[in-house]
């Protein structure tokens, strides 16, 4: 039996209080989680007689929450947008699902590292707009950047002929990850002004004649700043380079704490109606640069 439900007063959408936080601890460039997804109480398919589990119900379905919950929803809306959109990379599908989620209101000082880009919106993510796509080889860019050998490249790409080239090449992942947020890590000792700059590609994926114009949003001690801050398309499948330039004082003389972030955010605004949207967090690091 299903009863009928009964409202609490809570602000939705939030994230569980059981849910892991970021910062992500391999890669200090790029923002997780990437989004989030329906995960708490979900009326789930069971088995009855699962070894080492409470057998005593014997029933097919139980509410569940976790992680295990949310992943089929994230991965069910991607299999959605690439059904629709037969063509597109992994990569343009994650920023189709990143760019139009809703923003959650969450009551958390981690903010993003919480909930990442938003709560996930499969109808909106069919019509981005805009995508931030990713190669093969930019993902093999990327890996060379984060200090991986040429070994565990052939591994990871199973015996492909890969290899990179000079490490000097290779200071700074921003310059080698086109993805749809922005994250910053400051060392927990720095005392001095941050800055750094993300260059980002978008390929146009909706009307053919269109135009974009960068806004931002930035709380006091964040300034963003967009270069050209107005991108104009002619054709499907185009694609524009700009960068974001983030700064500000130092954040002890803010007062931020270790579990504080500063949270801004990009929107592209486009002549067709649509919101690009990609969080730009700053933080102090949690663990040593």
């Amino acid at each position: 039996y299903i009863l009928k439900t009964t409202g609490v007063n809570v602000t939705a959408p939030a994230v569980a209080v059981f849910s892991s936080r970021g910062p992500n601890q391999q890669s200090r460039t790029i923002l997780k989680p990437d989004v989030m997804a329906p995960g708490v109480n979900i009326l789930a398919a069971f088995p009855p007689y699962l070894p080492g589990e409470d057998n005593s119900y014997g029933h097919p379905f139980r509410f569940l929450s976790g992680t295990s919950m949310a992943c089929p929803h994230a991965t069910a809306t991607a299999a959605f947008v690439k059904s629709h959109r037969p063509h597109w990379s992994p990569a343009a599908v994650k920023s189709a699902l990143m760019t139009t989620a809703r923003v959650a209101k969450e009551q958390n000082p981690l903010a993003e590292y919480a909930y990442g880009s938003g709560e996930i919106d499969p109808v909106k993510a069919l019509d981005p707009g805009l995508v931030y796509d990713m190669s093969f080889l930019d993902y093999v860019r990327f890996l060379c950047s984060e200090g991986y050998s040429n070994t565990s490249l052939s591994i990871m790409t199973d015996g492909g002929d890969v290899s990179c080239p000079s490490p000097s090449k290779y200071s700074d992942t921003r310059d080698f990850v086109n993805y749809p947020s922005m994250n910053l890590q400051v060392a927990l000792d720095s005392t001095s002004p941050y800055a750094a700059v993300f260059e980002r590609t978008v390929t146009n994926v909706g009307p053919a004649k269109s135009t974009y114009v960068a806004t931002t949003t930035a709380p006091a001690g964040m300034e963003i700043r967009v270069v050209p801050a107005r991108l104009e398309f002619e054709k499907v499948g185009e694609k524009k380079t700009f960068k974001v330039e983030v700064n500000g004082p130092a954040l002890q003389q803010l007062g931020q704490e270790m579990d504080q972030v500063l949270s801004g955010s990009l929107v592209w605004a486009g002549s067709s109606g649509h919101r690009v949207r990609s969080p730009v967090v700053v933080s102090l690091a949690f663990v040593p640069l």
